[in-house]
């Protein structure tokens, strides 16, 4: 594959991965206009996205084996067209009910046919010294796509007045982008060849599903997911949380949530280089106190509008941090010794509790912020992060000492020849 054509491939996989989420995580930026597009309440709409993380938790593991088995020309490609179709119908905004089937259904496409063989397609691309960067690039890249779009969309959101007619456009734009992007990784991406389809690759049964399930590896990697993963969570209620608590408009709460989007391009690539210099579960680590603090910040400082300023800063903190866990943490596949061929289904394994955050979050913020005066729900809410923060680096401090004793024994190996 000549230069050119690897780094079409890694733009390629960059939009794809920053288009294709970016309805079902409307609400970072559009969450009261379009909770209100769309007539619910919060809980109801908190359930709403519980059903999106629901579907995609049951489709990670089965998705795993489907991006060892198939290609990720045809997988990524069928998940970007069928999204972007669902989605044109969800710009109608439809009752309750069929809003509820059209999340669910984006939990196949963009999981069942999508999540892994992204993974799997960009572990492919970097080599085994620099996994890191090769994440940093997919994550960093994934932002700079998504930051593009959304700036420009939200923009024309304000200037069609903010209302119900905006939401829809900014909805139709959005699917078309992903039906594009779909018939793009179609002539960019590569078939394997026909021997590579007869390898061990494309041939996953239960004895190397049961490899990778005896893995520790893998399950503190999937705690490590968790925790991150709740951390980034923790950014969608930033814009609500300056519109509702910080008694700012609803242009500058999207403003807020626009804004974070432009510390995810820089974030993730900055932590992918470090982490294959200094080592990944050490830089993961250290992600997790900036967690905890920034997190442990949010549940004990005043929110008034006369902090606006330092409550902000610390968003941009708590955002860095969380799009660099975003860009590293499944390149601790490759640190835990997970075989390359394997990569989809350990994928998928580790996705299965990585992304339960996809299911609980939603919940327990609507919970918290409905049933609880507001700014105490906010509280919580964040104090349930900061707890989660903690699994987190005790999770990447097993995995750093699981390293450092496999390089140990390794070296005394050598040094016995």
């Amino acid at each position: 594959m000549t230069p050119f054509r690897r780094w079409l491939v890694m733009a390629c996989l960059c939009m794809s991965g920053g288009f294709i989420y970016l309805m079902p995580y409307m609400r970072q930026v559009y969450h009261i206009p379009l909770q209100e597009a769309l007539g619910l309440t919060s809980t109801q709409f908190g359930v709403m996205t519980s059903v999106f993380g629901a579907a995609a938790m049951i489709m990670y593991f089965p998705g795993g084996w489907l991006a060892d088995r198939f290609s990720a020309r045809k997988l990524i490609t069928f998940s970007m067209v069928a999204t972007g179709v669902a989605g044109i119908y969800f710009a109608s905004f439809p009752s309750y009910p069929v809003t509820v089937g059209i999340h669910a259904l984006w939990g196949v496409t963009t999981i069942l046919t999508f999540w892994a063989a992204l993974i799997k397609a960009t572990r492919n691309w970097g080599s085994t010294r620099k996994q890191g960067r090769a994440f940093g690039i997919l994550e960093g890249g994934r932002g700079v796509a998504e930051l593009g779009a959304s700036t420009a969309l939200l923009a024309v959101f304000a200037m069609l007045g903010s209302g119900r007619l905006a939401l829809s456009w900014v909805i139709i734009v959005y699917s078309a982008l992903d039906i594009l992007i779909g018939i793009m990784a179609w002539f960019t991406l590569e078939e394997p060849a026909r021997e590579s389809t007869q390898s061990v690759e494309y041939n996953i049964g239960p004895r190397q599903v049961l490899s990778v399930l005896k893995m520790p590896a893998v399950w503190l990697v999937s705690i490590v997911i968790l925790a991150g993963y709740s951390s980034y969570w923790g950014t969608f209620y930033y814009a609500p949380y300056a519109t509702d608590v910080l008694l700012m408009s609803v242009v500058v709460g999207g403003a807020i949530g626009v804004g974070r989007m432009w510390l995810r391009p820089v974030a993730p690539l900055a932590a992918g280089f470090l982490a294959d210099r200094f080592g990944i579960s050490r830089a993961v680590a250290w992600c997790f106190v900036i967690v905890i603090v920034s997190n442990c910040l949010f549940a004990a400082t005043p929110s008034t509008p006369n902090l606006f300023a330092a409550v902000v800063a610390n968003m941009a903190v708590a955002t860095l941090v969380a799009f660099a866990l975003r860009g590293i943490f499944y390149a601790l596949l490759q640190e835990g010794g997970v075989p390359l061929a394997l990569t989809g289904t350990a994928a998928g394994v580790v996705s299965v509790l990585g992304y339960t955050p996809d299911f609980f979050m939603p919940l327990v913020g609507g919970v918290l912020l409905d049933e609880l005066p507001v700014e105490t729900g906010y509280r919580l809410l964040f104090g349930f992060i900061a707890v989660l923060g903690v699994c987190g680096l005790l999770a990447a401090a097993a995995l750093h000492r699981r390293t450092n004793a496999v390089d140990t024994k390794t070296a005394a190996n050598v040094s016995s020849l």
